[in-house]
C-alpha cells in the first residue's frame, strides 16, 4: 500500500509551533511526534483527532511541560506523519496498532493520557490493554462507541460530507468545530498536511470507521475496553466543553463508566466547542496540571 509524507515546506510558516518533528517506525509508516522534555516527573501523551494534527495542542504544551515531559504525535494519515494513500488502509485495527506500537517503541511509562475525538477512540483502548504504562486518563470530547450507541444527526452529516464531498477545506472544517473564528494563518496550518487527495485519505475515511454497529471492526476492541474500564482504579478526569453537539452525549457515559471519574470535579470547559484545545487550550492545560497535582 502506498505511503506519502507531506513536504516540510508546507509547515515552514505554521504560527506558534516551532517544535521539530521526531519520527518512529510503527510498522511501515513512520509517525511524527513532538517531544518536549519539561520540568517535572510526569509524562503527558496528547492524542489529537479527526481531521487535525498535533498543532491542536500548541496552546497546552507550555503549561503541561511545567509538570513534565509532553509527547504529542501525529496519527498516521495526519500532520507530519506518513499517510496511506488508499482509504481502505485506514481500518480501526490498523490505526490502533500504530498507536500501540508508538507507545511501546518509545517505552512510555507513568503516562497521563490526554485525548480528544479519535485520540480517545484509539488511546483509551490502548490504555485499557497496556494499563501498566498509564497513571491517569483525561478523555476530552470523545467517546467509547462499541456500536450500541446512537450517534447524533450532525455526526452523520459530517461523516457523509468527509466521505463524499468533491473538495474539502480542512482549515474551514476545523474552524467550524471551534467556538470562534480562526486567523487565516491558523486555518492554513490545519490545512498544511493535506496538499491533495493522496494526502487526505485518512481524513476522509476515519469518520466512516467509527463503530456504529456491533459487527463493525473496532467494536469488539472498544467493547472490551469498556469492560476493563468498569473496574479501572486509576484517576480519570472527564473534561468536556459545553458547546460540542458531536460528543456532548458521551460525557455522562464516560463519567459513569469509570469508577474514579466521580471523584474528580464535575467540570465543563465553558466557551469551548468540539476542538476545545484550540478554543481554551491554556485553561484546559491548567485544569490537567491541577488534576495531576491532586492525584
Amino acid at each position: 500500500m502506498g505511503l506519502v509524507r507531506t513536504s516540510d515546506e508546507r509547515f515552514e510558516d505554521v504560527p506558534g509551533y516551532d517544535y521539530d518533528a521526531n519520527y518512529v517506525d510503527v510498522g511501515g509508516p513512520e509517525m511524527a511526534y513532538v517531544d518536549v522534555a519539561g520540568d517535572g516527573d510526569e509524562t503527558f501523551l496528547c492524542l489529537h483527532g479527526e481531521p487535525t494534527w498535533s498543532y491542536l495542542y500548541r496552546k497546552m504544551i507550555p503549561t503541561l511541560s511545567e509538570a513534565g515531559r509532553v509527547v504529542v504525535p501525529d496519527l498516521v494519515g495526519f500532520g507530519r506523519s506518513d499517510k496511506w494513500t488508499d482509504r481502505e488502509a485506514y481500518t480501526y485495527d490498523a490505526m490502533y496498532e500504530t498507536v500501540e506500537t508508538f507507545l511501546t517503541e518509545l517505552d512510555l511509562q507513568n503516562v497521563t493520557l490526554v485525548c480528544q475525538d479519535w485520540g480517545g477512540l484509539l488511546g483509551l483502548p490502548v490504555a485499557a490493554n497496556n494499563p501498566e504504562r498509564f497513571a491517569r486518563l483525561v478523555p476530552m470530547n470523545t467517546g467509547l462507541p462499541d456500536g450500541s450507541q446512537t450517534m447524533p444527526d450532525i455526526w452523520h452529516q459530517f461523516k457523509d460530507m468527509m466521505s463524499d464531498a468533491p473538495e474539502l477545506d480542512i482549515g474551514q472544517l476545523v474552524e467550524g468545530g471551534c467556538a470562534e473564528e480562526l486567523d487565516e494563518a491558523v486555518r492554513a496550518a490545519y490545512a498544511a498536511p493535506f496538499p491533495d487527495e493522496d494526502h487526505m485519505a485518512g481524513a476522509r475515511e476515519l469518520p466512516s470507521r467509527v463503530p456504529t454497529d456491533p459487527e463493525m471492526r473496532g467494536a469488539t476492541v472498544i467493547g472490551d475496553a469498556r469492560e476493563t474500564f468498569a473496574d479501572w482504579e486509576k484517576p480519570v478526569f472527564v473534561l468536556f466543553s459545553d458547546s460540542d453537539p458531536i460528543t456532548r452525549g458521551s460525557r455522562d457515559d464516560l463519567r459513569e463508566l469509570f469508577p474514579t471519574a466521580a471523584e474528580q470535579p464535575d467540570t465543563w470547559i465553558v466557551g469551548g466547542a468540539h476542538f476545545l484545545q484550540e478554543d481554551k487550550g491554556e485553561t484546559i492545560a491548567e485544569e490537567i496540571v491541577a488534576f495531576v497535582e491532586r492525584t
